[in-house]
């Protein structure tokens, strides 16, 4: 069979793997030019997507790039009062490690055999077999998978479903080599997360692999133009980091340093999540995975979902190599599940992240742990 996959991420990447370990070939069509067109952002929390990794063979590769320290986390609230502060031993099992976005790619992709990821390959459509590229070239296909994230093409093939705004706009900015250039800010961050949470506004401090804090402000309840109308100076980031304080009141001084601290790499992102509990009638030749299937927010649930559809719809076509349909219906129905259980988890952490007393529940929510 011809499997076509569209999208050189966690969960295309991971199909490709379990396929080649299952001895099935499949081809992976990406946009970007190459691996190193562009970054891939910050830190995973892989937790439940370690058994994915287990079933490609990959699991020692990952703890040989995870950084158990990551585990650690401290809770503030914005006058500075620490709520709570976990330090992983070093002889800690490694439940929830985290580990570089980027890190985790470059060990899937170094796990393929050569040519099974073709780079420079937009998708513009897909009928009757047959993948169409922007650039005028084709391939066929049995199966066509969306791995192709939140903005997915593929995913018109099955369902109208579109992204829809949650509410949340981040500021993104970063401090470089925080070890070496502000080592007091380093000790205060520690080894693995730093979240601040206030009325409607919370602040994500997260420890890189390569020595970078990757900070993310949040800004709950608020419009999908509120970019715009909060005359956000993205363009003079100076300016963008003295605006960002000043949306600030009331928080310490030693939390605001972290933004005083950043260099000049500015980011913006409206969150958008797809309906909780998405499904849709099982399509011939088709189906998706990833965030292309399930977009949900950012706390810790979307990278390991995309691993574990990768891995899952991966052994159902090992399992029905003579029935594609078959293969198809056993892991959506098992997807829809699965992820539906972990969308309405995120939505419920999200809506917490929102509330104004949002440090009280997480601390409420960690304190068991």
């Amino acid at each position: 069979m011809d499997i076509a996959i569209v999208g050189a991420g966690m969960g295309g990447l991971a199909l490709a793997r379990v396929l080649h370990v299952n001895g099935i070939d499949a081809v992976v069509y990406e946009r970007e030019p190459s691996r190193t067109a562009r970054g891939q952002g910050g830190m995973l929390d892989i937790h439940s997507g370690q058994w994915a990794l287990r079933e490609a063979g990959l699991i020692e590769g990952f703890h040989a790039i995870a950084r158990g320290e990551g585990q650690d986390m401290r809770l503030l609230k914005p006058d500075g009062t620490l709520l709570l502060q976990e330090d992983t031993p070093d002889d800690a099992p490694l439940d929830r490690p985290e580990v570089d976005r980027a890190d985790l790619r470059d060990l899937l992709l170094d796990s393929l055999p050569e040519g099974t990821v073709r780079w420079g390959h937009a998708y513009a459509s897909a009928e009757g077999g047959r993948l169409r590229f922007a650039d005028g070239g084709s391939a066929r296909y049995d199966l066509l998978v969306g791995a192709d994230g939140a903005a997915s093409r593929v995913r018109a093939l099955v369902t109208d479903a579109r992204p829809a705004h949650i509410g949340q706009n981040v500021v993104e900015f970063g401090i470089p080599d925080v070890d070496r250039t502000r080592p007091d800010l380093a000790a205060m961050v520690g080894r693995g997360n730093y979240w601040v949470l206030g009325d409607g506004i919370s602040l994500a401090a997260q420890r890189n692999g390569d020595g970078r804090v990757r900070i993310g402000v949040s800004f709950y309840n608020t419009a999908e133009d509120w970019f715009t109308t909060s005359a956000f100076p993205f363009e003079d980031p100076a300016a963008a980091r003295a605006r960002l304080i000043d949306l600030l009141p009331g928080w310490h001084p030693r939390i605001t340093a972290l933004i005083d601290a950043c260099d000049d790499t500015v980011v913006r992102r409206s969150v958008t999540t797809l309906p909780i509990g998405l499904t849709w009638p099982s399509t011939p030749g088709v189906t998706l995975v990833g965030d292309a299937a399930h977009l949900m927010p950012a706390v810790g649930q979307g990278a390991n979902m995309a691993l574990l559809d990768g891995a899952r719809l991966a052994l159902a076509l090992a399992a029905h190599p003579h029935d594609l349909p078959a293969a198809v219906q056993e892991y959506e129905r098992e997807m829809f599940e699965r992820t539906g259980a972990a969308a309405r988890m995120s939505a419920k952490t999200h809506d917490m992240l929102a509330s104004p007393d949002a440090a009280e529940k997480m601390l409420a929510f960690f304190r068991p742990r």
